[in-house]
């Protein structure tokens, strides 16, 4: 299975909605400490395991996260350190890129997510313990949502209400918002330790799951979150990030600062269905195609980004 070496840390990886054989990825010197960024688009040979490098985009600060348009298959956003979001577009020449700089975050910007519905908007959360509403048309944000007490590390929309979405904080808390209420809707006191990840099912837009540093992931039911639906131990540290599988209803996958990614099935009772160990450092970013059932993508403090189909070996050739 192809590996790519990147020349600084990788924080984050992310298939293309629209191009089955290309990735962007995340990267910050010095592991996100102090440095630059670079955020690297790659692609997929499709006569042998190789990826090839199509562009990489410098910049001044760490990079932390990237998400792909859904509604140009040439545009993506960068979180960066300096609290900034990038614009890319690959179709333009380098010296047109970045389209623009989105600041408005006090602190490092950690993670985006764009709408998978309405296609025309994003979501950032950051350090400064906000999230924000952005289109690419505006060069202000829609709206800020200050309510979390803490840093801000993931957000998510739902897969199927497109003013719907979801915040993890190191308040230890998940919040559910609308973008049409003045409010969350839902907070879920999910762990005892940080929140630095969530993601909503694919298939069942009222579940919901959390990964924390308490080395648990819990997945809710939003309608009735009292009690989760099921929590996966296995992970030894903290779980970076997490994600449900776009064509299996019980797939879920995580990374971890135990240097693995697991694979998780959470409806049967022995849940852990695959762990992958071929990363030597943290392992932070974790991706899972929409287009190919089954192929994977991970990234992490070793400086490499690993693409495999799900049961294979990420190191075989």
């Amino acid at each position: 299975m192809p590996v790519f070496k990147t020349p600084f840390n990788g924080y984050s990886v992310r298939f293309s909605p629209f191009y089955e054989s290309r990735l962007a990825v995340a990267t910050s010197q010095n592991f996100g400490i102090l440095g630059n960024g670079r955020v690297h688009v790659i692609d997929l040979s499709p006569n042998a395991p190789v990826i090839n490098e199509l562009i990489a985009y410098d910049t001044a600060d760490g990079v932390y996260d990237v998400a792909w348009s859904e509604s140009h298959d040439s545009v993506l956003v960068a979180a960066v350190a300096d609290g900034s979001i990038k614009v890319y577009d690959t179709a333009l020449p380098p010296h047109s890129n970045p389209l623009r700089s989105l600041k408005e975050h006090a602190r490092e910007v950690h993670g985006l997510d764009y709408n998978p519905t309405r296609r025309d908007s994003f979501l950032s959360a950051s350090w400064d313990d906000s999230v924000k509403l952005w289109t690419l048309d505006r060069p202000a944000s829609l709206r800020t949502f200050r309510e979390h007490a803490y840093c801000v590390y993931s957000v998510a929309w739902n897969p199927k209400h497109a003013d719907v979405f979801a915040s993890a904080s190191g308040d230890c808390t998940v919040r559910i918002w609308d973008v049409r209420e003045p409010g969350s809707t839902m907070i879920i006191p999910g762990h005892e330790h940080e929140i630095l990840s969530c993601d909503w099912n694919k298939y069942d837009e009222c579940l919901i799951a959390s990964a924390s540093v308490d080395k648990s992931i819990k997945i809710w039911d939003v309608r009735n979150y009292r009690v989760p639906v099921s929590v996966l131990n296995g992970h030894g540290y903290a779980v970076r990030k997490i994600k449900f599988s776009p064509h299996r209803r019980n797939l879920i996958v995580s990374c971890s600062y135990d240097m693995t990614v697991c694979l998780w099935d959470f409806m049967i009772e022995d849940a852990l269905v695959g762990r992958y160990d071929h990363h030597t450092e943290f392992a932070v970013g974790v991706d899972l195609s929409v287009l190919v059932d089954g192929l994977m993508a991970s990234t992490g403090w070793d400086e490499l980004v690993y693409v495999w189909q799900q049961g294979m070996d990420p190191r075989a050739a």
